[in-house]
């Protein structure tokens, strides 16, 4: 040792040099020297060992000493074993415990061990040397208790039967020792021993059993910590093979780390650490689930222990450590916002050990930043990401590392700023670059869902980021670890929810290809084109394959241009598509094509672009005219990003140095070909094509009319391609391309066009004349007037021509061009080429004369104004030409209507003429096809005006032809011709009453067809109309027939039957009457058998009406209505018949007298179709009997009046008898209308009386006229003997009865009561109205009493008498009426026309004209005449001529009815 430098007050300069080097050199010569040693030299050289050189100062030294030393004992120790033995054993009982000896001490115990393994097995030797080192466990120093540690497992097999006492002996020691060396010593012991004895030790010395009773010790804290020393050092002597036993000490470890004592505390961490870094792969398995599941506690104790030993885990061994660390940080990080203070401050010490273990010497320089950011994410994960960007990583990143900068990227990746989120994307992309593949898989789950969400971000900068990092993590880390990503990027491609998710995916797909090689880029692609440019496929689904042509190019690059060829006809395709979103991701796809391989791919790109220029979709121009406008701006270095809004349309904003540009890279050929596709996109059909091919033109060409003569060739050739296409639109654009090269180049191309049109014309292609056509419009469009008149001689015939083409094409586009030239050059068009075409229509070829026709009408549907004037005259002059008017009609419109009233008569004529014929068909088509053209207003009314005015016409072809058009116009027209309705429906109802059987078929028709086009609910407005016109056509028959034959046809009164059932269901109760009513008048109108189809769609209406609460005026109406039906069908109503007999019945009940009334005439009829009446006769007969109310007794008598007459006979015999009494009761009633109800009923029930009954009924009632009995009574029997007399006369005036009756009447006549006298004077009447017709004999007895009753005191009698006789002259025909009852009434009326009362007067005058018949003529007059005497008949004479000339062409009232018995 050189001695240290001093200066003069002593202190040191510099400090003492130890030259160590010869020292250790002297060890290493003694090292090597062992074997060669003299046996007598060991004792003294183990004793320089002990005494001196193994406590060298230099820790080299000491070293190379001790390895000396036991390769000494190594080789000699055996054989010299008493001379060591006690060397060491002196030094380890003389030397003082103070830490200098320590060394010496560790490296004696070293000696001592290895001396010892020199022995046999049973060497007596051993067990001092065992139980030396056992008492050198007491020496405070770690370093010398661990040499005795990992010396005694060797030795223990010696000691077996003293190691169980042993083991107690340490037990004690560590669980009761005051000293901490002592204790901690016995630990190490323990360790030893149990490592020596084996593992089976620490269970058949219940060794873990006291130690685990220590642990759970409250009271002394030395015995916790003892367990915890026995634990620690038994985990770092036996290792793995102490495994199984951690998962039982690890909760007494949990509630230490919570101790109350510090040196438990203290100890518990130490345990940890040693038992996290001893842990297996296994073990780490079987210890974290607890120690995970100890967080979900809820002691913060727990808790707290928990994170420590997950802390701990930082000291595992690396391999084990990259494994758990995913696990354990992100529970250590949910710690950090634990409620408890400790909790999170153990948490954030927890996270701290784990960055204390970092290898990495970048991260762990930036260890607090990323700490910071776990435990306050919200405020640090940006800056933490930035450090991270910023860090320049040199060395591996190692899992430690990865466990703390996974979870802040993971969380980055919700975060809601971009920035952050793309920060997050850039690190992913660095991570696999930097770590070990095992290392980051752990993560991957938990950052490809972030991944994922980055990549289908809103902004476009963090998708592409996202991408990039996806892209480079599959090409690290290989696609087997990501089995998932390809099918959901694939799956996402086509999603439905939006572009955004579609350019993610794409974007990310792309990538991944990227990463994975091109390989797989050739493997993909041809199934992404294919399905890109399939139809079939949803819009969305296209979207995300287009999506691929974006970024795929940006990717690959050079490896991509084989793809550019076959990529730009889907994306052309797309461009077209419907969905504006497909369209605006294939534009971009175009637009990244044509910017990457603008250079190397111009070959590939343009021919797809210029076939786009003239596709048929003008989306796919439109955007080829974008793409290739993106493509010359490419080429000759312009933007094409500047405005070219200006006044002219022949501005240009090009430079000769982008024009040589073009022309250097493309060829002059395809410059020619490029610019001249562009031109004639100028004049495209579609606006938007036309605006981006005009900007492109004026960005790259420099000067329009020296280019357009540079390209002149090139495009005519174009032009008459597409103008002879098959596409309108490229013919459009053809045309009016030319039209624009007419208007730049001035008229002097004209001679060079012209002909070549001309020669078009001749072409057998048709779309090459066609286009002639379109050319031509154009070219007349763009030129001046005089240069057409120029050229009008060959252009009248081309286009005559042209109009007469076989090919309606050509003959369409010529009509057009006949427009241009009409408005050019005027009336000569039409004088130079219609009357040529007019006169082709006479042409033998029926195609010439089609063709011709269609020329005309294509001509019609563009100038109709112009051309009607000059073709109708000639083409209705008989024979009128059907067929062009009905061509010409399809397309002449409103113009037509002025000329309707000359066109409809001709057709009418040929209709009429052609009738019977083989044409009658085809003119009936052609007639309609002019009828139906009419659609306006006013056309509509002229039509029908015109049409219903020549129904009316004479001449019977005439009147069919006009019903027949009428029928076509009203079942087929199109119009709306609702406002001529109600003139429909009285024309066509007044052609009902024609007589010819077509003119009533079509009529019918039409008006069936004029129903049907009405609502259901306009129906009901209808009915007046029907009505009126009802009225009216049955006027102007005048009475030749009670039926209407139009209405007589099968199903006649079809058409109209809708419109009244409509009114009674659903109209208001006015509408309802006024249909019931008229339905009434219709049907007696109809034959039976025309009304038999229609009978149920009739009845059930009316009587689902009378089951309703309606008015009184509706029933009675509905009610009419049946009575009338019934009276028509009868029978055929047989299936009503219950429903219309309870609907009567109940109708009878009505408080409306005239409802009432109404009911019993129904029933009338209602009777003759009844099979068992019985039932009816007893509910009117109980009605009668039982009702209080005398206005229903009479309408039911007068009810059960009206089924007895014409039906008694269908009544049994006890129901008769029934109602027989009930009527003799009647007969002398109080009230008059009950009494003559019932009287009427009683005469007319006489008829079907048996003889004996009719005997008695006469004997005992009608003839028996005592005068002393009340005279009501009498007046009873009287009107009863005037019904039977009126009803069953035949019956009465039996030669049984007839003096009987004769006596009756007599009495009665002269009775003094009037009623008697009256119904006296009406049982003569009809008794003479019955003897007359049949001729017999008249009861002279009678006749001159019945005469005299003109006499009589009171006018209403005389008022009768001429009644009478006015009902007699009315009902017996002329050649009947007996003589003497003329000679005897005809004074007696004379003298009546001189009474004073008024009524008499009159009613006596009408009499004598009845009777004389003077209306009719004279012949009764005279027969009258010469009946009488001289007296009388100049009296006669005298008030014919002075009165009754006079007032004979009065009209007649209305017939009264003479029976009063009936009600009314």
């Amino acid at each position: 040792m050189i001695p240290p430098k001093l200066d003069e007050f002593g202190r040191e300069i510099e400090r003492p040099i130890d030259t160590w080097g010869p020292r250790r050199g002297v060890a290493l010569a003694l090292a090597e020297l062992a074997p060669l040693l003299d046996p007598s030299a060991i004792g003294s050289l183990i004793e320089f060992f002990v005494s001196s050189s193994l406590g060298d100062r230099r820790e080299q030294v000491r070293k190379e000493m001790l390895g000396a030393a036991l390769r000494v004992v190594d080789l000699h120790g055996k054989d010299h074993v008493s001379t060591l033995l006690p060397v060491f054993e002196n030094f380890m009982d003389k030397s003082s415990k103070s830490a200098q000896f320590d060394a010496v001490k560790q490296a004696v115990v070293i000696l001592m061990g290895s001396l010892a393994k020199h022995l046999d097995k049973d060497d007596p030797r051993i067990k001092p040397i065992v139980m030396r080192l056992i008492s050198a466990l007491s020496t405070p120093s770690q370093t010398v208790q661990e040499a005795v540690a990992n010396c005694l497992p060797h030795l223990v097999p010696s000691v077996k039967e003293d190691a169980p006492g042993l083991v107690n002996k340490l037990l004690h020691q560590l669980l009761k020792s005051d000293k901490y060396g002592d204790r901690k010593g016995a630990a190490y012991g323990l360790a030893g021993l149990v490592k020596g004895m084996g593992i089976l030790a620490l269970k058949q010395l219940d060794i873990m059993t006291k130690l685990t009773e220590a642990i759970q010790d409250k009271k002394n804290y030395k015995h916790r910590e003892g367990a915890l020393f026995a634990f620690e050092m038994l985990c770092q002597m036996l290792g793995r093979l102490f495994e199984p036993y951690i998962v039982h000490v690890l909760p007494h470890l949990l509630l230490c780390f919570g101790d109350s004592s510090q040196y438990v505390r203290n100890a518990t961490d130490d345990c940890a650490r040693v038992v996290m870094s001893k842990l297996s792969g296994h073990g780490v398995k079987l210890v974290l689930p607890s120690l995970l599941a100890a967080l979900e506690e809820d002691s913060w104790r727990t808790k707290t222990g928990s994170v420590e030993l997950l802390g701990a885990m930082a000291y595992c061994a690396p391999k084990q450590l990259s494994s758990c660390l995913p696990s354990i940080v992100p529970k250590l990080i949910e710690v950090l916002s634990d409620s408890h203070m400790k909790v999170q401050e153990a948490g954030a010490e927890a996270l701290r050990v784990i960055g204390s273990v970092i290898r990495n010497p970048e991260i762990q320089a930036i260890v607090p930043v990323l700490l910071q950011a776990l435990q306050d994410p919200s405020h640090k994960t940006s800056v933490c990401l930035q450090t991270l960007l910023d860090t320049q990583f040199v060395h591996f990143i190692d899992a430690p590392s990865l466990a703390l900068i996974m979870p802040v990227v993971q969380r980055a990746f919700i975060d809601r700023s971009t920035e952050t989120r793309k920060m997050a994307a850039q690190i992913i992309g660095n991570m696999y670059s930097l770590t070990d593949q095992k290392d980051l898989t752990p993560y991957l789950p938990t950052i490809i869902p972030g991944l994922k969400t980055s990549l289908l971000d809103p902004v476009p900068e963090v998708r592409s980021v996202s991408a990039r990092a996806l892209g480079a993590m599959v090409k690290g880390m290989g696609e087997s670890t990501f089995e998932d990503l390809m099918p959901w990027l694939m799956q996402t491609l086509t999603s439905e929810t939006s572009s955004v998710d579609r350019s993610g995916a794409a974007q990310g797909l792309s990538e991944v290809v990227g990463g994975l090689g091109v390989e797989k880029l050739h493997k993909l692609m041809p199934d992404i084109i294919s399905t890109a440019e399939r139809t079939d496929i949803a819009p969305h689904v296209k979207d995300g394959y287009i999506m691929m042509f974006i970024y795929m190019p940006v990717v690959f690059q050079l490896e991509f241009t084989p793809y550019i060829g076959q990529i730009i006809n889907p994306i052309l395709k797309a461009l077209a598509d419907e969905n504006e979103y497909v369209r605006d991701t294939a534009l971009k796809a175009g637009q990244r094509i044509v910017n990457l391989y603008a250079d190397t791919a111009i070959l590939l790109l343009l021919p797809e672009l210029e076939r786009g220029l003239f596709d048929d979709n003008w989306r796919i121009r439109y955007s080829s005219v974008q793409l290739l406008g993106d493509l010359l701006y490419r080429i000759s270095g312009v933007t094409g990003k500047m405005s070219t809004e200006t006044a002219s349309e022949d501005d240009n904003f090009g430079t000769e140095q982008s024009h040589q540009a073009i022309i250097c890279r493309l060829g002059a050929n395809r410059r020619n070909r490029v610019l001249a596709g562009l031109y004639m996109g100028r004049s495209d059909v579609a606006l938007m094509v036309r605006q981006a091919a005009l900007h492109v033109w004026k960005v790259v060409v420099t000067n329009t009319p020296r280019t357009l003569r540079e390209i002149l060739p090139t495009l005519f050739g174009l032009l008459l391609g597409c103008l002879a296409s098959e596409s309108y639109d490229k013919r459009q654009v053809a045309a009016r391309t030319l039209g624009d090269l007419v208007r730049k180049l001035g008229e002097r191309v004209l001679p060079e066009i012209i002909p070549i049109l001309e020669r078009g014309l001749q072409s057998e292609e048709s779309d090459q004349r066609q286009g002639v056509c379109i050319g031509l419009s154009e070219i007349m469009a763009s030129t001046s007037k005089e240069m057409v008149l120029t050229f009008v001689n060959s252009l009248v015939p081309t286009v005559r021509k042209a109009l007469c083409d076989p090919l309606p094409e050509v003959r369409q586009a010529a009509a057009k061009t006949f427009d241009s030239l009409h408005s050019t050059v005027g009336a000569r068009a039409l004088d130079d080429i219609l009357p040529a075409m007019l006169h082709q229509l006479n042409d033998e070829d029926p195609d010439i004369v089609e063709w011709t026709l269609d020329g005309l009408r294509q001509v019609m549907a563009i100038k109709s104004r112009v051309v009607l004037p000059y073709l109708v005259p000639q083409l209705t002059s008989p024979p009128a030409n059907t067929k062009a008017l009905s061509i010409l009609a399809s397309v002449a419109g409103e113009a037509l209507n002025k000329y309707l009233p000359r066109i409809l008569p001709a057709l009418q004529t040929a209709l009429g003429v052609s009738k019977g014929t083989p044409e009658e068909t085809q003119q009936l088509e052609y007639c309609q096809a002019v009828v139906l053209s009419v659609v306006d207003e006013a056309g509509i009314r002229t039509v029908v005006d015109t049409l219903l005015e020549n129904t009316r016409t004479d001449n019977v072809n005439q009147r069919r032809a006009a019903a027949t058009l009428l029928c076509a116009f009203c079942a087929n027209s199109r119009a709306q011709y609702t406002t001529h309705v109600p003139q429909l429906f009285r024309g066509l109802i007044h052609l009902c009453t024609d007589n010819d059987k077509d003119v009533l078929q079509m009529s019918w028709e039409a008006l069936n067809a004029v129903t049907k086009t009405l609502e259901p609910k306009q129906q009901a407005a209808y009915v007046s109309d029907v009505r009126q016109a009802v009225r009216f056509a049955v006027m102007d028959m005048k009475g030749s027939s009670e039926l209407l034959p139009g209405f007589c046809l099968p199903k006649g009164i079809a058409p109209i039957l809708p419109i009244f059932r409509e009114a009674i269901l659903n109209g208001d109760g006015d509408e309802k009457e006024a249909a019931a009513q008229g339905l009434g008048e219709v049907i007696k109108l109809t034959s039976a058998q025309a009304l038999q189809p229609s009978v149920v769609t009739i009845t059930g209406p009316l009587i689902r009406i009378l089951g309703d609460r309606f008015s009184a005026n509706v029933k009675s109406a509905v009610l009419e209505t049946l009575a009338i039906l019934l009276a028509k069908v009868g029978i055929m109503l047989k299936q009503f018949l219950p429903q219309l007999q309870t609907t009567f019945v109940k109708a009878l009940n009505d408080s409306n007298r005239i409802v009432r009334l109404k009911s019993a005439n129904a029933l009338s009829y209602l009777i003759l179709i009844h099979q068992r009446a019985d039932p009816l006769f007893t509910e009117l007969h109980n009605t009668i009997k039982n009702t209080d109310d005398s206005s229903i007794r009479e309408t039911t008598l007068h009810a059960l009046r009206g089924i007895i007459s014409p039906a008694g006979d269908k009544m049994s015999e006890p129901v008769r008898k029934q109602i027989y009494a009930t009527l003799i009761m009647l007969l002398g009633h109080q009230e008059d209308v009950t009494r003559n109800a019932a009287a009427g009923c009683l005469g007319a029930l006489c008829k079907w009386l048996t003889p004996e009954q009719l005997d008695t009924v006469l004997t005992d009632h009608i003839l028996n006229d005592d005068t002393h009995i009340d005279w009501l009574l009498r007046q009873g029997r009287a009107a009863s003997l005037s019904v039977a007399l009126k009803e069953s006369a035949g019956i009465l005036w039996d030669e049984q009865y007839q003096i009987r009756v004769t006596r009756t009447l007599l009495s009665q006549i002269s009775a003094d009561r009037v009623p008697i006298t009256q119904t006296a004077v009406r049982s003569c009447g009809y008794l003479l109205e019955y003897l007359m017709i049949k001729g017999e004999q008249m009861p002279t007895t009678l006749l001159t009493p019945f005469v005299r009753t003109m006499n009589n005191n009171s006018n209403d009698v005389k008022q009768l008498l001429a009644k009478v006789s006015i009902h007699l002259a009315r009902v017996v025909p002329p050649e009947k009426m007996a003589p003497e009852l003329l000679r005897l009434l005809l004074p007696t009326l004379v003298n009546g026309t001189k009474e004073k009362n008024s009524y008499v007067k009159a009613n006596s005058e009408i009499a004598l004209i009845a009777v004389l018949r003077l209306k009719e003529g004279d012949e009764m007059h005279q027969k009258c005449l010469n009946v009488l005497d001289v007296g009388a008949r100049e009296s006669l004479v005298d008030v014919i001529s002075k009165v009754l000339k006079k007032i004979m062409h009065q009209p007649e009232g209305k017939e009264e009815e003479l029976d009063d018995t009936l009600l009314t």
